[in-house]
């Protein structure tokens, strides 16, 4: 068993993938793009039946999500100490003799994400480990606060260790169809990353059709996004597998006319590992194994890693431990 999982479960380097470099604005593209709902939704709905793995095959899918997954907080009430805690479980996510028994010891996740103001303490709680910060960014969650700061915003971020950078876009630019707008955002914000990795917050559930979803994945990808992703986890609608099909199939479409791979990343709402794993078969499905790694897929999550870890114990031990064990901070 260990060695099966351990195969199924290998991770390539984080950050592998060249860089998206972005290209032209190509506006008889964007407006050439449609999104059948009652398809996408058909498709989606049967996707749970569908795609089902059991036993050891589920514990190397769940060993999988969580080296994808941005371990996150992102509250009024942070602190160094939580901070510190959350950076712990991403070094160590699941109990050492759980990972010993499955073969799966050194496991981490994907990233840790937090506001820019503890990402120094996030910085020196993982060093040596190869974990990288992501730092939400741009006024986040609503994007409204004055151009020029955004950009320091991202700047003051970089310079502050962040590794990664998840930004939001204006959604007016959406609902207003301002494609050029969205465009030159996108690129500045692109540009003040440097050397970071963005990735485009969406906020899908603010842009009011999934044709609006995939235009703005389409001008985000042009623009130069290393990921797109969902939500800021703080809208009511957040990451939704009918979204997440329009944004993956927008992917895919980039990679067939430019050849440059792009990362994709659901944030909020996805609590359970039994949603990690139709997640996983999604992608798997549409877009194939290579999008099944850190540097092109991760979850925006933070008490999934807790369900997770309950279910890999139950696999291991046969029982479930209290959920009160895995608090994440």
């Amino acid at each position: 068993m260990e060695s099966q999982i351990a195969e199924r479960s290998a991770q390539l380097p984080q950050l592998a993938e060249p860089r998206n470099p972005g290209m032209a604005l190509d506006l008889d593209w964007v407006a050439a793009v449609q999104a059948n709902t009652s398809a996408i939704e058909h498709r989606c709905a049967t996707l749970p039946g569908r795609r089902s793995v059991k036993k050891d095959h589920q514990a190397a899918w769940l060993l999988k999500a969580i080296s994808l997954i941005d371990l996150t907080t992102l509250s009024g009430d942070d602190t160094e100490g939580r901070v510190r805690r959350l950076c712990a479980k991403a070094r160590q996510p699941v109990s050492a003799g759980v990972l010993s028994t499955l073969g799966m010891e050194g496991l981490t996740t994907g990233a840790v994400c937090v506001y820019h103001d503890m990402i120094p303490t996030a910085v020196a709680a993982l060093q040596g480990t190869g974990i990288p910060v992501a730092a939400v960014s741009t006024g986040f969650p609503a994007g409204l606060s004055p151009f020029h700061l955004r950009l320091a915003e991202i700047e003051e971020s970089v310079k502050a260790g962040a590794e990664e950078i998840d930004i939001v876009i204006s959604r007016r630019h959406v609902l207003t169809g301002n494609w050029q707008a969205l465009y030159d955002e996108m690129k500045a914000f692109r540009q003040a990353c440097g050397d970071a990795h963005v990735k485009a917050i969406l906020a899908t559930g603010e842009l009011g059709s999934l044709r609006n979803v995939a235009r703005a994945s389409l001008i985000c990808m042009m623009a130069g996004a290393d990921f797109i992703k969902t939500s800021t986890g703080k809208e009511s609608v957040n990451a939704t597998l009918p979204v997440s099909l329009v944004m993956i199939r927008a992917i895919r479409d980039y990679y067939d006319r430019t050849g440059y791979r792009v990362g994709y990343k659901p944030a909020g709402g996805i609590s359970k590992a039994k949603d990690a794993l139709v997640y996983l078969a999604l992608m798997k499905d549409e877009l194939g194994d290579r999008w099944l790694q850190p540097d092109l897929f991760r979850f925006g999550a933070s008490s999934l890693l807790g369900d997770i870890e309950r279910q890999l114990e139950h696999h291991v031990t046969g029982a479930y431990s209290a959920g009160y064990r895995h608090s994440m901070g």
